[in-house]
């Protein structure tokens, strides 16, 4: 009876892969790139082996932006001690994106947030807060403008300034995913790369995807409200995602580049719709740190840019409600 069914399912495998090119049900595949688990759905079988290039891509791109890897451009960049370093045509273009969110937020987004970020240590949980004199000393070496960029040549002014590319990497990373995908031909796609989720098209069936987001500090399966997202990107950041606690007070990682502390506003996550997701990437990341007055009036000052705001007693201010 098992070999039966067995060859039952293979018949019918055969049948589909032979006389029905494309399916409503998704291929997916997961991998594991900047230290989060990533899924890629495509809606059409022929595309399915585009996967793989993916994932191949997120690896070398990896190898190139990743601060902890010791070979990557920008560690070489890091440990050069001011020294000018030649790098890669990708990563110039992200230096110069987060050059321009610099400018953008007025330095609430600084790409040489990593003295600070090393000093708190989310990654590995140590659960030690710097003290004042450390936090500050870690700052004096975090201003964007110490770049200088000349052609394909990086330097730094700051010997002890260090660059970490995180708060855009994802974002850049998926916008070119989806490039790929749509040279390739593909029309329905799904792309999450931990937060930063970027749609092609919409689904087979003609409707928009649903994008979940989060219940802050709960469950990842918890949602506590959801978006539409057609041939877009949504994004969020919340002091949910990596944090720890000490003497019942809550430290995230999303760090006040004016103080060095935690930023402290009113909430706990900010969620990016947009075209771009390198844009969803770093505005989440700025308007966490503006707080909701400051980062709704700034969404509405951009084109094309909405966000979904949840404050620390849970309720969703959603900019497409206030205009």
């Amino acid at each position: 009876m098992k070999y039966l069914r067995a060859i039952l399912s293979l018949c019918i495998l055969l049948s589909l892969s032979s006389c029905r090119p494309t399916t409503d049900e998704p291929i997916t595949k997961s991998g594991f790139y900047f230290d989060t688990v990533i899924q890629i759905t495509v809606y059409d079988l022929r595309h399915a082996s585009l996967i793989d290039s993916c994932f191949s891509y997120c690896e070398k791109f990896e190898n190139l932006v990743s601060r902890t890897i010791a070979d990557s451009d920008i560690s070489r960049i890091n440990q050069s001690a001011g020294n000018p370093v030649e790098v890669s045509d990708t990563t110039i273009d992200l230096l110069r994106a987060g050059i321009q969110y610099g400018d953008m937020t007025q330095g609430a987004f600084d790409i040489t947030i990593a003295p600070l970020s090393m000093l708190w240590d989310f990654k590995n949980n140590s659960k030690i807060v710097p003290t004042d004199e450390q936090i500050s000393e870690a700052l004096s070496h975090v201003n964007y403008k110490n770049i200088v960029i000349e052609g394909n040549t990086v330097t730094l002014r700051d010997p002890k300034a260090a660059i970490d590319l995180g708060g855009i990497a994802k974002g850049y990373m998926a916008d070119r995913l989806k490039e790929f995908l749509e040279s390739k031909e593909v029309e329905s796609a799904l792309i999450n790369l931990g937060g930063n989720v970027i749609t092609i098209g919409e689904k087979p069936n003609g409707t928009p995807f649903t994008i979940g987001i989060q219940n802050p500090f709960d469950e990842p399966s918890a949602i506590i409200t959801s978006v539409s997202a057609k041939d877009s990107s949504v994004v969020t950041s919340g002091s949910y995602e990596r944090y720890f606690e000490v003497g019942n007070k809550i430290y995230h990682h999303i760090l006040n580049t004016q103080n060095g502390y935690p930023c402290e506003n009113d909430l706990l996550s900010v969620t990016i719709l947009s075209k771009h997701s390198i844009d969803g990437d770093a505005l989440s990341t700025s308007c966490f740190a503006l707080g909701l007055d400051k980062g709704v009036n700034f969404i509405q000052s951009l084109e094309n840019l909405e966000a979904v705001f949840i404050t620390t007693d849970y309720k969703i201010h959603d900019t497409r409600d206030l205009n």
